[in-house]
């Protein structure tokens, strides 16, 4: 479980570094809330014992939607 974990973190934090070069400040929100949430979407589905990669999945979709509202809401 361990390994899964630390694969998740490693793509989102490879991801984040290099996609954001040329992206506006939308698509930047949303992408890091997207890598927040999936972190600590698989964090605590590994912790509770649950699926890490369903918690993965879910915690990006809600960060995702949330990083999207949060730019919407400082224009």
């Amino acid at each position: 479980m361990n390994i899964i974990l630390k694969s998740v973190a490693t793509g989102v934090l490879a991801i984040s570094l290099v996609a954001c070069s040329n992206m506006n400040s939308t698509q930047q929100r949303t992408l890091s809330g997207a890598g927040i949430g999936a972190g600590v979407g698989a964090a605590s589905a590994a912790v509770t014992g649950g699926c890490v990669g369903c918690g993965a999945a879910i915690g990006a979709g809600v960060g995702a939607g949330a990083g999207y509202l949060y730019d919407q809401s400082k224009k």
